[in-house]
C-alpha cells in the first residue's frame, strides 16, 4: 500500500518499520511545510500521523481505511526536524479498529511529543475501497 502512496512518498516520508497492528515512519521538516508563524503547519503533522496509521491497520491484510480521525497539537515542530511517527493498534473488532500515534522528534537525547493521534479503521472489501 505505502508504494503506491505518492503522496506521502513525495513528501518525504519514509516508513521505518511495519508490523502486526503497528507502523513507524519519518518525516524531516522542509521550508515548505512551515507556516506564517515559523513552525510547522498542522496539517503536515498529521499527514504523518494519517499514513502511518494507514500502514498500521492496513498490515493485517484485508484493505482498511479511515472511518474517522482527530489530533492533539502539543508542541510545535521546527523547520529542519526530522519527526518520528509511531502508530499502534489499540483494539480490532468486527471490521473495525482504534489506533493511537504518536508524532514525536528527539531533542538532546529526548523525546519531544508534538501530537497524539487518533484513527479508527473499517476494513471494505475490495468493490467497496
Amino acid at each position: 500500500m505505502f508504494e503506491a502512496d505518492v503522496a506521502s512518498r513525495t513528501l518525504g516520508i519514509d516508513l521505518v518499520e511495519v508490523g502486526a497492528g503497528r507502523a513507524t515512519a519519518t518525516m524531516r521538516l522542509t521550508e515548505q511545510m512551515v507556516n506564517g508563524h515559523g513552525i510547522a503547519h498542522g496539517g503536515y503533522l498529521f499527514l504523518l500521523a494519517d499514513t502511518t496509521f494507514a500502514c498500521a491497520c492496513n498490515s493485517h491484510g484485508p484493505t482498511a481505511v479511515a472511518a474517522g480521525a482527530e489530533i492533539s497539537f502539543v508542541r510545535p515542530g521546527r523547520l529542519g526536524d526530522l519527526l518520528v511517527a509511531v502508530a499502534e493498534e489499540r483494539t480490532r473488532y468486527g471490521r473495525n479498529g482504534i489506533f493511537d500515534v504518536t508524532v514525536y522528534r528527539e531533542v538532546d537525547g529526548r523525546r519531544d511529543v508534538l501530537a497524539e493521534f487518533r484513527g479508527r479503521s473499517r476494513t471494505v472489501a475490495p468493490t467497496e475501497g
